[in-house]
Formats: C-alpha cells, sequence, structure tokens
C-alpha cells in the first residue's frame, strides 16, 4: 500500500549545462511536505540546477507516524539527501523553509555544503517551554491547532493553500523535538561558516517576529545576507513573493559558485 499522501512525494529535478553539477537540497517545514518545495524546485532546475527534495521522516504520511520520529531522524533525512545527491553534484546548497531551515544551518556544520538559503526560519517557538514539560503535556493532549484563526488565516495566495498538503494538527510530542532541534541549532549557529542568506516575511504571523535578526546575530560566518519581503504568509515557496525569493537563490548560488550558467 502506497502510504505517501498523493502530491505530497519527494522529487528530483535534473539540472542541465554547466550549472547541473551544482545541487540544491530542498528541505520543507513541521507537518509540511516536499510539495511545499515544489515550485522552487522547479524554477531552480530551469536555470540549470539539480534540486533535490526530500520527505522527512514522518511527515506526508499520517500524523502518528511524525509523533513516532525524533529530531535525529529529521536530520538523517537531510544526511541522506545529501549523500543521494552527491552522487550527481560537484557542490550543494541547502535549502529549507522553517524548520527546514533550521535543519540546513544546523546541518552546514555537519556535511560539506557550499552554502544555506533559509526561508520562515525560526530562533524560538511562541511558547518557550522545556522538551519533558511538553512531553509531559502530550500525554494529555496529543494534537495542538497551528493557530486560533482560520485555516486559511496568514496565508495571502488562497489558491495555493487550496492545494496545500500538511497535516492540520501539530503533533504536541513532535513539538518537544522541534524544541530539542533548536537548541542543536542555537549550539551550532557560531560554527556556520558557510555563505548564508535568510529570509523572512514581514506578514508572517507563525513565527517569532525576531527570529531571523536572532539567527543572523549569531552566525559564525560573515558571508551572510538578510531579505525582508511582504505580501507572504509564512509558506514563501507558495506565496506571491515567491518569484523574487527564487531569483534572490539563484543570485545568491551564482555569486558564491561563481558558475554564470
Amino acid at each position: 500500500m502506497i502510504r505517501i499522501i498523493p502530491t505530497a512525494e519527494p522529487f528530483l529535478k535534473p539540472g542541465k549545462g554547466a550549472r547541473a553539477r551544482t545541487g540544491c537540497l530542498l528541505i520543507h517545514g513541521f507537518t509540511g511536505t516536499p510539495k511545499e518545495m515544489r515550485w522552487m524546485g522547479e524554477y531552480l532546475s530551469d536555470q540549470g540546477f539539480t534540486c533535490l527534495a526530500v520527505r522527512l521522516t514522518g511527515h506526508a504520511t499520517h500524523p502518528e507516524d511524525m509523533i513516532r520520529s525524533r529530531y535525529t531522524d529529521w536530520m538523517a533525512s537531510v544526511e541522506d539527501g545529501f549523500q543521494l545527491l552527491s552522487g550527481i553534484s560537484d557542490q550543494i546548497f541547502l535549502i529549507g523553509l522553517s524548520m527546514g531551515g533550521i535543519l540546513a544551518l544546523l546541518m552546514s556544520t555537519r556535511l560539506k555544503v557550499a552554502g544555506v538559503f533559509a526561508m520562515s526560519t525560526p530562533y524560538r517557538l511562541p511558547l518557550d517551554l522545556p522538551p519533558p514539560i511538553i512531553k509531559w503535556v502530550s500525554i494529555f493532549k496529543k494534537y495542538l491547532p497551528k493557530n486560533d484563526k482560520t485555516p486559511d488565516s496568514g496565508w495571502y495566495d488562497k489558491k495555493a493553500f487550496s492545494e496545500h498538503v500538511s497535516y492540520p494538527m501539530n503533533p504536541v510530542r513532535s513539538i518537544a523535538e522541534l524544541q530539542k532541534l533548536l537548541t542543536e541549532m542555537h549550539i551550532a549557529l557560531p560554527e556556520v561558516h558557510v555563505p548564508v542568506f535568510l529570509v523572512h516575511s514581514k506578514n508572517d504571523d507563525y513565527v517569532v517576529k525576531d527570529s531571523m535578526q536572532l539567527i543572523f546575530d549569531r552566525l559564525g560566518t560573515k558571508d551572510k545576507y538578510m531579505l525582508w519581503v511582504e505580501g507572504s504568509g509564512h509558506v514563501i515557496p507558495r506565496e506571491p513573493a515567491r518569484e523574487q525569493v527564487f531569483k534572490t537563490a539563484i543570485d545568491f548560488i551564482v555569486r558564491v559558485t561563481g558558475e554564470k550558467g
């Protein structure tokens, strides 16, 4: 039986020309799926880059699978994708959304990557509780709503929202794992020495507002940039600012690699 939700599968988009040996590893967010990154992968591939979007353990199937997974499993998913992409790439950029940005920054200190492009990346959670307390709460409360508004609140592209695939609720046990992952990122940030580009939307109500600045200030690299966009919500690669962000990603990759296509 196929367990992956239709349209939420991991995907590989081969590049072409001189840029084909530059790989982009696309990493989706918490409760999300590779579909969040598909338009970005297609755009980058059309520009010649080879793109692989991984499916993080426990995602794009059933929420119970996510509850059973641990943050180390999500790290291993990224490493698996990196090793696969390494077979057809000379250099690899990690490109992450939300928790995918956390993983990209963290794993850049453990894998030999060329750079990191991170979007909507949180520095801390709105409710900043220790993992043991969150795990205790999960015994009594299995899921929490993602917000107290309508499901499409915060989305500017309503058509994109109608096609969006993610778990409808946040598994509480998994929030404890996300908190642990954030701690790992905090430790790793001073050790990030590759070029980094951070992107955040001024209209993102899902992530603590000062997250991008906090991450930027703690990065070890001096080769770092920030971009604020507007008129878009949290899932930037599916929102109206996406083309601006995709072009920014290409400019960043080209500058780092020196490859003109």
